[in-house]
């Protein structure tokens, strides 16, 4: 093999990992979620900028608020997943990055200074965090069920404020019965990789 992570990793990862449609009632910690952040958190970013916000629906007024917002085939799984997280964008992230970029602290003026360019650096290192978090629910021993399928302006209106994008809705937890739908195809590496 050419990775240096073994099989059994690989296939908790990656290949025999899947999105969970349905879950046990086995409840997700915060202790849970805050060391899958913890291992998340150190995934490579421009400028070590760290735009990802979540949002933890934990309470049952809190879900049925975010239900109506899912689109109709995601409100069920929704309503019942142990934990859901709404992951969205912080587009002030650039405030923070004289903390993070200690030997750069000028970069948050420098490139950051006008809103559409942080919008578009936040939703591309965001979505790139956000992948990160999803490996690391798997890498947890649990199952999840990101979704796109809901009502962007409605979430953010709910959840989040104007500076706050939202990114997608994650359902966690243990997967429940009948939990996966068939394996689909991917496509093959010379389909996808050129060399020039």
């Amino acid at each position: 093999m050419s990775l240096e992570l073994d099989a059994t990793a690989q296939d908790l990862l990656f290949r025999e990992a899947r999105t969970a449609n349905t879950f046990t009632d086995e409840p997700v910690t915060e202790e849970q979620i805050q060391a899958i952040y913890d291992l998340v958190k150190f995934g490579p970013t421009a400028f070590n900028q760290t735009p990802l916000r979540v949002t933890l629906v934990r309470s049952p007024e809190a879900r049925e608020r975010l239900v109506k917002h899912m689109a109709e085939g995601n409100q069920p799984k929704t309503a019942t997943a142990p934990l859901v997280a709404i992951l969205a964008t912080d587009n002030e992230f650039h405030e923070e990055l004289p903390k993070l970029l200690p030997p750069m602290p000028q970069v948050k003026d420098l490139y950051f200074s006008e809103r559409p360019v942080r919008e578009q650096s936040a939703l591309v290192n965001g979505a790139l965090q956000a992948a990160y978090f999803l490996v690391g629910v798997r890498a947890a021993g649990l199952a999840a069920g990101p979704m796109t399928g809901f009502d962007f302006a409605g979430v953010q209106k709910e959840f989040l404020d104007d500076d706050h994008t939202p990114l997608m809705v994650v359902n966690i937890g243990k997967p429940g019965e009948d939990a996966w739908f068939p394996r689909l195809p991917r496509l093959a590496y010379d389909e996808v990789v050129t060399t020039v």
